[in-house]
């Protein structure tokens, strides 16, 4: 029990500091602070989610310490909550039977799909419950959210840079909601894939490593999907929620894209090149991952895995 709270209290505690680097305005800084989850999730992972939710509490008070209430929600929405419920959920299993003649119970673990889309949906709602502190009405929060773009550019421009710069703002107001969303179910999947990989090295994962290649998505993400695009185009502030959770939903199956190349490019000679050059397209370009989502969209309706398996089946044949 006393090993459970030090472990609590010393993940919150680091988390905080990660929290609070990006103060000093460093690239460094800027990375740290996106590793802010990372020790709630080790705790999470390594010890139970009692102990990252324990962690979750302690850099909480620690943030309202250093900065005051000021950064409280934004610890606890976007680090906090989001960490310590993807560890619950990677914690949670049930019994299978093994087989029908009464052989011996297996567990079976929350799939990675589901978390993938849990991340994906927790990024979006970051947003959508910050959205309230620039207006209430779609008018309103383009407004607040260009003053105060605006604000933190602090452009002291003439008349011939005024049109730029207000083109610039616009095209922000447009783009960082969904942006940030994205941003934010990233960095839980990557810290949550740290944190495995980290806890499995010392032993103390619980669960058995998953195979992500297999992973996959509720087939009512499709569905879920398809409705947000249509809000999207429906103008106001539905839209503008519409947008954050398609663009989360779109990361999501961006994910699936990868695990199915991962997947369907086994014993390729070339495969390390494929992967690594389109790795580098996605985090160079961010563009390339909407056709990695398109990939795992057809992955989901037509089973492109099953179907590259049972073709090396035959030639293995």
């Amino acid at each position: 029990m006393m090993q459970f709270g030090l472990v609590g209290i010393g993940a919150g505690a680091a988390a905080a500091l990660l929290f609070a680097s990006v103060t000093s305005g460093s690239l460094l800084a800027v990375v740290l602070f996106y590793l802010a989850p990372l020790p709630i999730m080790i705790a999470g992972l390594g010890w139970s989610h009692w102990a990252a939710l324990l962690a979750a509490l302690v850099g909480s008070l620690a943030v309202v310490a250093i900065f005051g209430g000021v950064f409280f929600f934004a610890f606890v929405a976007g680090i906090g909550a989001p960490a310590w419920w993807l560890c619950y959920l990677s914690s949670l299993a049930r019994p299978v039977p093994a087989a029908a003649d009464g052989g011996q119970a297996a567990l079976e673990w929350y799939p990675p799909g589901r978390l993938v889309l849990w991340a994906a949906l927790l990024g979006a709602l970051v947003v959508i419950v910050a959205i309230p502190n620039f207006g209430f009405d779609a008018d309103s929060f383009r407004t607040g959210l260009a003053a105060a773009l605006s604000h933190m550019m602090r452009v002291e421009a003439g008349a011939a840079d005024a049109s730029h710069t207000t083109r610039l703002i616009d095209f922000l107001v447009t783009v960082v909601p969904p942006a940030a969303a994205v941003i934010a179910t990233v960095t839980s999947l990557v810290n949550l894939w740290l944190a495995g990989r980290i806890v499995k090295f010392s032993g103390r994962l619980t669960r058995p490593w998953p195979d992500i290649t297999a992973m996959t998505l509720p087939p009512l993400a499709a569905t879920g999907l398809g409705a947000v695009v249509l809000l999207s185009f429906t103008g106001g502030m539905v839209a503008i929620l519409a947008s954050v959770i398609t663009a989360t939903l779109i990361m999501a199956y961006g994910v699936l894209g990868f695990a199915v190349l991962h997947a369907i490019t086994r014993g390729q000679a070339s495969r390390p090149f494929l992967l690594g050059g389109i790795y580098a397209s996605v985090i160079v370009f961010g563009w390339p991952v909407l056709t990695l989502a398109l990939l795992g969209l057809v992955e989901t309706f037509f089973g492109l895995r099953a179907r590259a398996a049972a073709r090396m089946g035959r030639r293995k044949v």
